[in-house]
C-alpha cells in the first residue's frame, strides 16, 4: 500500500522543483486547479499534458513512480469515464447494443474528464512530493496572513492542514499492518460476498480510530511539552525566499491559462 502511495509524502531530490518557494508552488496548484476547467478540446488538453509533463521532469520525480501512485485512483477515473461515455447522449452515434448506447461526444466528454482528473492528481501530488511538511506550513501561513485581519488563527489552520498531509501515510500504514494481522487471523477482506466484506471492515475500523486518537493525543502532549502556544510571537528559523525561478513558475501557469482562453472552442 505504502509503495503505491504518493499523495502526502515528501521525496528528497536535488531538482528545481524542490528548491523553489513553497509559496509559489501554492500559487501555482490553486491557479492549475482553476485553469484546467477552461481546456475543452484537444490542443487545450494538450497543452495542459505539456505543462504536467516539464513540471514533472523539473521535479525529478520518476515518472513510474507517479504511474504507480495513479493506481489507487484508477478506479474512480474508469467509473468517471463510464458514466460519461454511457449517459452522455450528446454527437454522433457510434454503437448500440439494446439499451447500450455510445455517442461521440460521450466518449469525448469521458477522456476529457478522466484526463482532468488525471492531471490534477499529478500536479497536486508534485506539490506534497517536493515540498517538505515544514515548508508547507510556512508557506500556507504566509499566503494566509491577510486573513488575519478577520480574527482567523490563520498558523493553527496552516498547522492542521500540514499535519493532516503528514499524517496521511501514518494511517495508511498502520491501516496495511492492521489488515495483514487480521489476515494472519483468518480474516477475508477481498474474498466472499459483499456482505461479509463490508463487515470485515468494521473491525479494521475500530483499531484503527483508537491508534489514531490515541497519536494525535500523543502529538498534541509533546506539542504542549516543548511549549508550543500557537503563532504568537513565533519566529523562523528559515525563512522564505521568492526568487526570480518562482516568478517564472507562476508566470507558466499565467501564460497556460491564456493559451486555453484563446483555445477554447
Amino acid at each position: 500500500m505504502m509503495d503505491k502511495l504518493i499523495f502526502g509524502r515528501y521525496v528528497p531530490a536535488d531538482s528545481a522543483i524542490h528548491k523553489m518557494d513553497p509559496r509559489s508552488k501554492l500559487i501555482m496548484v490553486f491557479l492549475f486547479v482553476f485553469v484546467i476547467f477552461l481546456a475543452n478540446n484537444v490542443v487545450s488538453y494538450a497543452l495542459v499534458a505539456v505543462f504536467t509533463l516539464a513540471i514533472v521532469k523539473l521535479s525529478k520525480v520518476p515518472a513510474r513512480f507517479l504511474i504507480n501512485g495513479l493506481k489507487p485512483v484508477l478506479i474512480l477515473i474508469l467509473f468517471t469515464f463510464l458514466l460519461h461515455l454511457f449517459f452522455t447522449k450528446e454527437g454522433e452515434l457510434l454503437y448500440k447494443w439494446n439499451v447500450i448506447e455510445i455517442y461521440s461526444g460521450g466518449l469525448r466528454q469521458g477522456i476529457f474528464i478522466s484526463l482532468r482528473f488525471a492531471f490534477l492528481i499529478v500536479i497536486t501530488s508534485i506539490l506534497t512530493l517536493t515540498t517538505t511538511p515544514i515548508s508547507l506550513t510556512d508557506g500556507l501561513e504566509t499566503l494566509f496572513n491577510p486573513l488575519k485581519k478577520w480574527k482567523l488563527p490563520v498558523h493553527e489552520l496552516a498547522l492542521m492542514m500540514s499535519i493532516s498531509l503528514r499524517f496521511i501515510p501514518t494511517l495508511l500504514e498502520e491501516t496495511d499492518k492492521i489488515m495483514k494481522a487480521q489476515a494472519a487471523r483468518g480474516t477475508e477482506f477481498s474474498s466472499g460476498p459483499v456482505t461479509s466484506r463490508m463487515k470485515a471492515v468494521v473491525p479494521l475500523l475500530i483499531p484503527l480510530f483508537v491508534s489514531s486518537f490515541k497519536r494525535a493525543e500523543e502529538l498534541a502532549v509533546a506539542m504542549e511539552s516543548r511549549g508550543y502556544r500557537g503563532g504568537e510571537g513565533r519566529t523562523k528559523f528559515r525563512l522564505l525566499r521568492w526568487e526570480r525561478k518562482d516568478t517564472y513558475l507562476v508566470l507558466a501557469i499565467c501564460i497556460l491559462g491564456i493559451l486555453l482562453i484563446v483555445f477554447r472552442t
